[in-house]
C-alpha cells in the first residue's frame, strides 16, 4: 500500500553501525529496518527470504565485500534498490559502486538527513548522487579525468591492493578476507602486473599519492 513504510535490510558486520543506521533511520516514520545481516551470506538468505525495498550495506566485510555482494544483490532482486553506506572516501568506490548498479553511495559521516532522504529517493526508483559523485561522473564523462592505474584492478584486487598499502600481511589479509596466504599472494602479483609496480612500498606509495589510504 502507498503508505506502508519504506522496509530496508541493514548489512553490517559491526552490530554497533547497525544499530546507529537505525536509530537514524528511526527519526523517520516512513522508513522501517525490516531486518539486519552481519555478512553477505546472510544478506542473500534474507533478501531471498524476505521482500524488502532497499538494502543499506557496507562494502568491507567478512568473505565477500559488498561490491561483490551488491552485484549479486541486484540478480537476486532487481526490485529492491541498493545503498552502499562505507567509511571509505566517495573517490574510492562510489563510482564502481553505481557501475554495479546501486542507488547511491554514502559516507558513515552522512548527516541523519542525508541518510533518509537517500533511503526514500532509492525506494522511490532514483539515484542519490551527493555533490562529489556528480563531479566526479561529469569528469569522467568529459574526459577531464584521467584513468588511474587501480582502476584496471578489480573490486576485490582493489581492496587486497589497499590492505597491503596499509602495511597488513599477506596472513592478516587473508583472515580478513577469508582467503588462503597463496591466493592472496596470486592477487598481489596481479596488481603489481597491472599497476606496473614492484614492491609493496611502491604500492604504499601510490596509495598515499591517490588517497586511497
Amino acid at each position: 500500500m502507498a503508505n506502508d513504510p519504506v522496509k530496508v535490510l541493514l548489512v553490517d558486520d559491526h552490530a554497533i553501525a547497525r544499530n546507529g543506521v537505525r536509530l537514524m533511520l528511526g527519526t523517520a516514520a516512513d522508513i522501517a529496518v525490516a531486518g539486519e545481516a552481519a555478512d553477505a551470506q546472510q544478506a542473500l538468505e534474507r533478501v531471498r527470504d524476505e521482500g524488502f525495498d532497499v538494502a543499506l550495506i557496507d562494502i568491507a566485510m567478512p568473505g565477500m565485500n559488498g561490491l561483490d555482494l551488491l552485484r549479486q544483490l541486484r540478480a537476486l532482486c532487481p526490485r529492491m534498490a541498493v545503498l552502499v553506506l562505507s567509511t571509505y572516501a566517495e573517490e574510492i568506490y562510489a563510482v564502481r559502486a553505481l557501475k554495479e548498479g546501486a542507488a547511491g553511495y554514502l559516507t558513515k559521516d552522512a548527516p541523519t538527513a542525508v541518510l533518509v532522504d537517500a533511503v526514500r529517493r532509492a525506494a522511490a526508483g532514483h539515484k542519490y548522487l551527493s555533490p562529489a559523485v556528480v563531479d566526479r561522473l561529469a569528469a569522467l564523462v568529459s574526459g577531464a579525468a584521467a584513468a588511474s592505474g587501480h582502476d584496471a584492478l578489480s573490486n576485490r584486487e582493489l581492496e587486497v591492493f589497499r590492505l597491503i598499502a596499509r602495511g597488513e600481511s599477506l596472513v592478516q589479509i587473508g583472515a580478513r578476507l577469508h582467503l588462503s596466504p597463496n591466493t592472496v599472494t596470486t592477487y598481489r602479483t596481479r596488481i603489481l602486473d597491472k599497476m606496473g609496480l614492484s614492491s609493496n612500498a611502491e604500492l604504499t606509495r601510490y596509495a598515499l599519492e591517490h588517497g586511497l589510504i
